[in-house]
């Protein structure tokens, strides 16, 4: 099938796509607005629920750790649906600016409840409104410059995301030096409303929908692709990698909650607020030059050296986190995770381009692979609190880091080099004749 626009029409309107400054700079700030608001509270509702709410109230890491689970899989069965859903809308910047709010909504009702349920109910609203961000931000991109510019666009906004992940974080430990872990819930409301005020700097009419979609046929359903499911399954390595992605989110996960767990019992509630912000800054400049050494020099070096190099520093990541419990330490040690998700991150698309090359289901199998490690980070809270709980942090950690150990010998043994793969040899797909995939851009 067909990648390129099929008219003249289609052709000019995809390659002479030139939205205005205002409207590049509205993408700009919604990336890095968004960054705090798309995850939720993350790590800090581990450290809130522990050191604010306590056993006392039965909160312990199992309970936080099962919380963080059920909103986990609740935002993992909704992806597909909100994709469905953005393919579909042309209203866009609404769901958006309704997904932000929703998410907000749901962490600042949470100093007003205390009962597990209601917690879990409004952890996986906030879930199920977060899985509409990275389709929505993907679409509405794709929809403001055009496929031929997508691909830089992309890496622009993820610059920002990773800058504004920085920023928040910086603010939340700063502020809540002051004022208590708190602050954060006040820091995500202003968050969420600058993010609604940068979605309202792109103007509907700046997004062209049909783009946005990513089909040349959008009204024909004969274009429309197999099932995530279907295309996962037809591709034997490709199924692997969805494996060893969820193996390694399973392993990676849970990592940084803990260590804020063990901070909040080490330096009190106030302090573990502020060293987990520390922790996550110092992993995200972390994250910035890595994930352009890797891009720069997959080609060169090929895929298979450097994620094997991703799994490997997360093993030894959690290995480190037994030696010492000095919270400086374990802060130090944390920016190790800038290595190995920095790397994840880049190679990611990487690898399922070269496995999907000429079938035309790069994007279905991006989601079919981003399930299965959504599926991993969902489960890795769980276990991790339970390991904690029953057996002590140091547990917990080796037991991640052997499950890391665990993916680093199947990617060394059964995972082939991806760079310049060919599809056929693990796929029963009739893909022939399909234009080849762009790599991501670098």
């Amino acid at each position: 099938m067909s990648t390129v626009p099929t008219t003249p029409t289609a052709a000019a309107e995809a390659t002479a796509r030139q939205p205005s400054r205002r409207v590049l700079r509205g993408l700009d700030a919604l990336n890095f607005t968004l960054a705090d608001v798309r995850d939720g509270l993350g790590p800090y509702l581990a450290i809130y629920l522990i050191a604010v709410r306590g056993p006392d109230q039965g909160w312990n890491e199992a309970t936080t750790g099962m919380v963080m689970t059920i909103a986990g899989i609740a935002g993992l069965v909704a992806q597909t649906p909100a994709g469905a859903l953005i393919d579909r809308s042309r209203h866009k910047r609404a769901i958006v600016i309704a997904a932000a709010l929703a998410v907000t909504l749901s962490c600042l009702t949470l100093p007003f409840i205390g009962n597990f349920y209601a917690v879990a109910a409004t952890q996986s609203l906030a879930g199920i409104a977060g899985a509409v961000f990275p389709p929505a931000l993907a679409a509405i991109t794709l929809g403001v410059v055009g496929p031929t510019l997508f691909a830089r666009r992309i890496g622009r906004n993820e610059g920002f995301n990773h800058a504004g992940n920085a920023v928040s974080a910086a603010l939340a430990g700063g502020l809540a030096y002051f004022l208590g872990p708190i602050v954060v819930f006040w820091l995500m409301a202003v968050l969420a409303a600058l993010s609604i005020g940068a979605m309202l700097m792109v103007p509907a009419e700046a997004i062209d929908d049909d783009l946005a979609r990513g089909l040349d046929c959008a009204e024909d359903e004969a274009c429309e692709q197999p099932s995530g499911l279907t295309a996962l399954l037809q591709n034997r390595f490709l199924l692997l990698f969805a494996g060893l992605a969820a193996v390694f989110h399973l392993s990676n996960a849970a990592m940084l909650t803990s260590v804020g767990q063990l901070l909040t019992h080490l330096s009190g509630k106030d302090n573990a607020t502020s060293l987990i912000a520390v922790c996550i800054v110092a992993a995200q400049c972390v994250m910035v030059p890595v994930a352009m050494f890797v891009g720069a020099r997959a080609d060169a070096v090929g895929r298979k050296p450097i994620f094997l190099v991703a799994f490997g520093v997360l093993a030894l990541r959690g290995v480190l986190y037994t030696v010492s419990d000095n919270p400086y330490y374990l802060v130090a040690v944390q920016c190790l995770d800038g290595i190995g998700a920095g790397i994840y991150g880049a190679l990611f698309p990487i690898v399922v381009a070269d496995l999907t090359r000429g079938t035309g289901r790069f994007n279905v199998s991006q989601g079919a692979v981003a399930t299965a490690q959504g599926l991993g980070a969902a489960l890795s809270a769980t276990l991790a609190g339970l390991i904690i709980v029953s057996a002590g942090y140091s547990a917990a950690f080796l037991c991640l880091a052997a499950i890391a150990g665990l993916g680093f010998g199947l990617y060394l043994l059964v995972m082939p080099e991806t760079r310049g793969f060919d599809p056929g040899r693990s796929t029963t797909s009739r893909g022939g004749g399909a234009a080849p995939l762009a790599m991501p851009a670098e």
